[in-house]
C-alpha cells in the first residue's frame, strides 16, 4: 500500500517497503549491502508507524520476548509525537488513567453474559 496516495500500488514480487529505525542503513551498509531507502511523505508516516507498531506488536506475541516490548515502545513514542505528546506526557497520561481506572496487576477478566 502507498500510504501517500491513500492507493494500493502492485510492487513486482518479493519488492517491499517497511519503516526502518533511523541507523538500520548505516547497519546494513556496515555488513557490506546497499540498503535502497527513501523518505517517507509527512501524510504516509502516520500509515507506516502504524502499520510499525502492528509488526512490532506481532513480533511480541510470537516470541514473548521482552527485548521486541521496547520496540513496541519506540514505535509508540514516535506516534505520540506525531500528536506533539513528549514521553514525559505520555507517561503522565498513563499514569492519570491508572489512577482512575486501575492498571492490570490484578489479573482481573470480566466474563460477560
Amino acid at each position: 500500500m502507498d500510504g501517500r496516495h491513500g492507493k494500493t500500488t502492485h510492487r513486482s514480487k518479493g519488492d517491499t517497503e517497511k519503516l526502518v529505525r533511523d541507523r538500520i542503513p548505516d547497519i546494513i551498509r556496515v555488513a557490506g549491502r546497499a540498503p535502497q531507502t527513501r523518505i517517507a511523505h509527512p501524510e504516509e508516516y502516520a500509515h507506516l508507524l502504524r502499520a510499525k507498531l502492528y509488526e512490532e506488536v506481532g513480533e511480541y506475541v510470537a516470541s514473548r520476548d521482552p527485548e521486541e516490548l521496547a520496540d513496541v515502545l519506540e514505535v509508540i513514542h514516535a506516534l505520540a509525537a506525531l500528536h506533539s505528546v513528549t514521553p514525559a506526557e505520555l507517561e503522565e497520561r498513563r499514569s492519570t488513567k491508572a489512577a482512575i481506572r486501575g492498571g492490570f496487576s490484578d489479573r482481573l477478566v470480566l466474563r460477560q453474559p
